[in-house]
């Protein structure tokens, strides 16, 4: 018989072993290995687990019991975006993902890699290169955010300048996500403003802030509240007339219908792919795109790992190897530019497959789609009495914003009715830019049919009309 406490399948649960291992390191109490969380983050109480142990089953009826209290895009319209949108994902992306040889490949980071796993990757490789016009692609980043980070310290490794210029619009988690990576390596982030009606880049403040201390200009086409960036080529020449790097960050399905960053000279190309063909999943895993020039100056600074084709020595068949990997397991430690595992080579497979599926017709078709429902959307919530959409005089891609200022009601307040109507309204940005007032970000994708957008219309202007 077990004491309280013991675990018959963990032998450390035992008292003695617990004892003698904290005697090993010097602490007296298992408390002492969480001295560094501040007081006030401590839980006070034992944890709310019941004493007595739940067979297998009773604990698969309780998950999901818990489950079924939560609803999904499935289950109402979603015009929530902002960095994770909801897109359709086709059966055969599913289908092809969950096939064993990509779904159990063990550690498709390392140089043992499969050769069909190696194939996949250069495709998704050579598909992002093609929409994003650059020459050369990684396979794949955590997310934008991480990417961001990562640009921002290749261009200050590349140009030995230590000062990263961002537009005042863009995400607070990714702008506060570059921070972390900026910091540690002695780089400044410097945000740039915004021009008030049309919510571009103010080009004068970006020609008074730029100098020889800038290693990059980064900008977002679309923005992240949506608005597209019309000066892209005036701001790529003050960018390089100062010697700097430009760096561009996407979301890919606008690539359809929008110039890519290669036509108007960026040198790096970040974003997010997780609307080629990943599912939201409750906020991930998502997709960092990394892309740069074919320059190997810049090449050799690149995060990640790159996939190369060659031949074999009587030049009958290909062969795919990892040319160029900066993993701190591979090289000397501090010299390593990135640590991306596993998870990623799977979703790069996904949206390999994903873009193949559609093709560029599919992609300019599926971006036509997704501007014309955004702007469906746009077109009839600006009807309504004191709701100004949107609130900048630019065109919009998928997300646009909507003020509600002159209603009189909070976006929060709106979000909970329109919630009892079984709708999921945008993101309240009210407190990323107060300057904006009570403004929310709404998404439109070619998930929201026609009457979904109508009936988003007719219960907004309900609940502003007190009906």
């Amino acid at each position: 018989m077990l004491d309280k406490g013991n675990h018959p399948y963990i032998p450390n649960s035992l008292q003695e072993i617990k004892q003698e291992m904290m005697r090993e390191i010097g602490i007296r109490s298992i408390e002492e290995l969480f001295s560094d969380i501040p007081e006030k983050f401590r839980l006070k109480r034992k944890l709310n687990v019941p004493e007595k142990g739940l067979s297998e089953f009773e604990v698969k009826k309780h998950v999901e019991a818990l489950l079924s209290r939560s609803e999904t895009c499935n289950d109402m319209p979603v015009f929530l975006g902002a960095g994770c949108w909801p897109h359709y994902v086709p059966a055969v992306v599913k289908e092809i993902a969950q096939r064993s040889e990509f779904l159990t490949s063990y550690t498709p980071y390392q140089p043992e890699t499969s050769q069909g796993m190696l194939q996949a990757l250069f495709e998704y490789q050579s598909m992002i290169c093609e929409i994003t016009g650059m020459g050369v692609a990684n396979c794949s980043m955590y997310d934008w955010a991480s990417a961001l980070g990562e640009a921002a310290r290749m261009a200050a490794r590349v140009k030995g300048r230590h000062e990263i210029l961002i537009p005042k619009i863009i995400s607070p988690e990714r702008a506060a996500a570059l921070k972390v990576y900026a910091e540690p390596a002695g780089i400044s982030v410097r945000q740039v403003e915004f021009d008030a009606e049309k919510g571009h880049i103010n080009l004068e403040d970006l020609r008074n802030d730029i100098s020889d201390k800038t290693a990059a200009v980064y900008i977002e086409n679309p923005s992240y509240l949506g608005f597209i960036e019309t000066q892209v080529d005036e701001i790529s020449k003050e960018t390089h007339a100062n010697d700097a790097l430009f760096i561009v960050g996407v979301d890919p399905t606008s690539l359809g219908i929008l110039r890519p960053p290669g036509d108007y000279e960026a040198d790096i190309v970040i974003g997010e792919a997780q609307p080629l063909g990943n599912p939201m999943n409750f906020g991930g895993p998502l997709l960092g795109i990394f892309t740069c020039r074919e320059d190997m100056a810049l090449v050799r600074q690149m995060p990640g790992r790159i996939i190369g084709m060659t031949t074999t020595q009587d030049g009958t068949k290909n062969g795919f190897c990892m040319t160029l990997q900066t993993r701190e397991q591979h090289i000397r430690r501090e010299k390593a530019t990135s640590n991306i595992c596993s998870n990623e080579a799977l979703c790069s497979v996904v949206s390999a497959v994903y873009m193949a599926l559609l093709g560029p017709e599919g992609l300019r078709e599926l971006g036509e789609t997704v501007m014309y429902n955004a702007n469906y959307a746009v077109h009839l919530l600006s009807k309504i009495g004191g709701v100004k959409a949107p609130v900048f005089k630019s065109a919009h891609f998928k997300e646009f914003t909507v003020n509600l200022d002159e209603t009189g009601l909070s976006v929060k307040d709106v979000n909970q009715k329109l919630l009892g109507r079984r709708i999921h309204g945008g993101k309240d940005v009210s407190s990323e830019f107060s300057e904006l007032g009570q403004t929310a970000l709404y998404c439109v994708t070619e998930m929201h049919s026609r009457d979904e957008i109508e009936s988003l219309a007719a219960a907004l202007e309900g609940i502003l009309g007190g009906r």
